[in-house]
């Protein structure tokens, strides 16, 4: 049986992220969307805690249900009859020093059980680290100490580091990452199965860094909203229904018998893909920023290098020496973007859009649409038949990029190549 999975969202308690976020809307949301795994996210926070302990019920090994008197789920048979189940995954934010530079890292973090958690939350809380600021707390602490930390409180912990090359805050983020995971994570680098590639970087950007072949890659929404819910995901294969476990072991041995490929954002679309000045809208690849100097052309600060710039710094081959060894991937755009190309609207929140989407995955789940359902099918049930050539398009690779830069969502489009803005084009006159 066929599990999609998406391991790294938030909940109403993390900044910038929508009041929805609450266990029911999520499953409803992961049922329309196709996911059948999602993580908790957010279990540090007490308040958000208190929620999982209320709501949540272990339905096998580490995999969570909701308590029936806690679920009225919507009159939608996206997912094909199949409740969502949970895995309690949060994202912690750790600030500090280490080779005479500050490391700013996200890290996901796996835990088998309800207990589990609150013995880490416990933990934490007595050295003195503040969990009811933010749904993603920050944390004072070298990641290899975290990670021996987690481990010493109970041995089935994993990390995984998210985002893995966001400028920002990442492992091999450019602003204040490391070149290595051994360089992060020293003697713990053992104990590294997975690293999350991010939303502006793809499995092929991946295969050119060697060090790599260490770990899975895997793909994640990091959704602050529940209808970002599956911009990405990971696909498996298993005869029986897996456990937490089994999850793991999957990673550790990367076994390609039951990791069958992940699902992506066009890495473009990522609003780190490209350097670039947000402040100037401009942006540029990394062989253009080294001819500028890595210094925008209109205030002459300095860019922010971007996702693809970092790759090739660390890159030590062609990612095609290895295409064969590698769990493959399969490129997607959002149903709402395209729906809102197609009807010819700015919004993917437009009335327009957001009926034509709810009509559509009553009926199909987003991701048999995007994935699997004949082209016939779709013209069938498409209020408008534009949207099965948009979806066959998406397929076949057909589509326009523009590359997203310094904190900016690029876009990708089915019909129409995006043209550069026209800010930019008159500031650079």
């Amino acid at each position: 049986m066929r599990y999609i999975t998406d391991w790294h969202i938030h909940s109403k308690y993390s900044r910038a992220c929508s009041k929805d976020l609450e266990l029911p809307k999520i499953a409803d949301w992961c049922e329309r969307k196709g996911i059948h795994i999602v993580a908790t996210g957010d279990w540090t926070h007490p308040k958000w805690f208190a929620h999982l302990e209320e709501n949540l019920v272990e339905k096998r090994q580490g995999i969570y249900e909701l308590k029936r008197l806690q679920r009225q789920p919507e009159d939608n048979k996206g997912n094909q009859g199949r409740e969502t189940e949970f895995m309690l995954v949060t994202e912690i934010s750790q600030i500090y020093k280490k080779g005479d530079k500050t490391r700013r890292i996200h890290n996901l973090v796996w835990s088998p059980s309800l207990e589990t958690c609150r013995k880490v939350n416990e933990e934490l809380t007595a050295r003195g680290f503040n969990l009811k600021s933010d749904g993603r707390p920050i944390l004072g602490i070298d990641s290899e100490e975290l990670y021996k930390l987690l481990r010493s409180i109970d041995e089935r912990i994993i990390v995984v580091p998210a985002h893995a090359w966001t400028p920002w805050y990442a492992i091999f983020g450019s602003k204040s990452g490391f070149d290595s995971i051994e360089e992060c994570f020293g003697s713990m680098s053992k104990y590294i199965y997975a690293i999350e590639t991010g939303l502006s970087s793809d499995p092929a950007m991946n295969w050119q860094v060697s060090e790599l072949d260490s770990v899975v890659l895997l793909s994640n929404s990091d959704a602050h909203s529940p209808k970002n819910l599956a911009r990405e995901a990971n696909v498996f294969e298993f005869d029986a229904p897996p456990t937490y476990d089994d999850f793991v072991c999957v990673l550790k041995e990367q076994d390609q018998n039951h990791f069958k490929y992940t699902i992506e954002f066009y890495p473009e679309e990522g609003k780190y893909h490209f350097d670039g000045c947000a402040a100037d809208l401009f942006s540029c690849s990394p062989k253009e920023s080294l001819r500028l100097g890595n210094r925008c052309p209109v205030c002459k600060k300095k860019l922010t290098l971007g996702v693809h710039h970092r790759v090739e710094e660390l890159s030590n081959r062609d990612a095609e020496m290895v295409v064969e060894k590698k769990i493959p991937f399969r490129s997607i755009i959002p149903l709402a973007e395209m729906l809102a190309e197609v009807y010819e609207v700015k919004s993917t929140s437009s009335k327009k859009v957001v009926n034509e989407y709810n009509r559509l995955t009553n009926q199909i789940s987003e991701f048999e649409l995007l994935l699997d359902t004949p082209i016939d099918t779709i013209k069938h049930i498409a209020s408008e038949p534009l949207v099965a050539e948009a979806i066959d398009r998406m397929r076949k690779g057909n589509v326009y990029k523009k590359p997203g830069f310094d904190g900016i969502f690029g876009r990708i489009t089915v019909f129409e190549e995006v043209l550069p803005d026209k800010k930019t084009q008159q500031k650079l006159m």
